[in-house]
């Protein structure tokens, strides 16, 4: 309605013999300018107020290499971003419409192509390398780094984390999914008793972590598609049904340590699910701990094994009647 309107009013001055009422190659310049000052004004309130709800420091080993690959991207993006846009919203400015002088066909430049072809190139390739090598040495451990780090087996159901240690061994026992809800229910995760790898194992209702020791986890998924996710070590992993996952990592600073840092007595570290699963998936949350290594083993002599006696019977009990069950079989043959 407004541009119908001062389109009238344009035409009724034009009729008259008048003016230009207003001059719109100039209103439009100021307006690139002005967007040019508050763009960077918004950026700048952006940085310093979202900014400042950034995660802090990230907790584990590699998670300081991320962080470091994250501030020279932001930095590299940052400078082409403000530097781009002043240059764009002033040539708007300067250079707008005039009568008094006429616009230069400029189709084309070589060295202009180089120059814009050849360092963003370069820039992301150094950053795409830092992120392969990384992310290499994240994944491609040795067996010697794989089997030393503690062994932490995780099942995800909706809309919980079913957490379990390897126990004096370090060897997680056997899971099997045809064995979920055997021994009248209570093998809820479907382990396998034939393994004696299992019976040490222990059942957690938190995740406590000794400092500066690698810890290795096992994900799975009884359901759908859920997401390991450790924020403050910057860990993220898919737990997808019927096909393990893993991630090893080394946590550097206990949850005393962050607490100090961020100056929050309250702070806790806490395993959330990154995938959305369903209806309760905001509230699949677990609690972390990171300890000194005394406090997590005297953590670790109070925990129970997750095969408690009743499964035990249970499982005597199927495997007497599966001998009962061949022996007959035997004997009809």
């Amino acid at each position: 309605i407004i541009g119908k309107v001062l389109s009238v009013y344009e035409l009724t001055r034009k009729i008259q013999g008048k003016k230009e009422g207003i001059s719109w190659n100039k209103f439009h310049g100021l307006l690139f300018a002005a967007a040019l000052i508050i763009g960077l004004y918004g950026t700048y309130w952006s940085y310093t107020v979202h900014g400042a709800m950034i995660l802090p420091e990230a907790a584990s080993v590699h998670g300081k290499e991320i962080d470091q690959m994250f501030n020279i991207t932001l930095i590299i993006t940052t400078i082409v971003f403000i530097l781009t846009h002043i240059v764009l919203f002033v040539f708007a400015y300067k250079y707008k419409h005039s009568k008094k002088r006429k616009a230069y066909y400029y189709p084309h430049n070589n060295t202009l192509e180089k120059y814009w072809t050849i360092i963003p190139a370069i820039a992301l390739t150094v950053l795409v390398l830092m992120g392969f090598f990384t992310w290499r040495g994240i994944t491609n451990l040795t067996k010697d780094e794989m089997a030393n780090a503690i062994q932490i087996d995780v099942t995800a159901q909706q809309f919980a984390w079913h957490v379990r240690y390897a126990g004096k061994d370090n060897v997680s026992g056997r899971k099997n999914y045809k064995l979920i809800g055997s021994l009248n229910g209570l093998n809820n995760l479907g382990l396998d008793l034939s393994d004696k790898n299992t019976f040490d194992d222990l059942k957690v209702n938190e995740i406590v972590l000794p400092v500066n020791k690698p810890v290795r986890f096992t994900l799975g998924s009884q359901d759908v598609l859920h997401s390991f996710y450790l924020a403050h070590f910057r860990v993220q992993m898919n737990c997808v049904p019927g096909m393990p996952t893993y991630f090893q990592f080394t946590p550097d600073i206990t949850t005393a340590e962050m607490q100090a840092k961020t100056n929050d007595p309250n702070f806790q570290y806490v395993l959330a699910c990154a995938k959305i699963c369903g209806g309760s998936h905001y509230n699949m949350k677990f609690a972390v701990k990171v300890v000194t290594e005394k406090e997590y083993q005297e953590w670790l002599a109070k925990q129970k094994p997750a095969v408690t006696e009743e499964m035990k019977k249970q499982y005597q009990l199927a495997m007497a009647e599966s001998t009962i069950d061949n022996n007959k079989i035997a004997l009809n043959n």
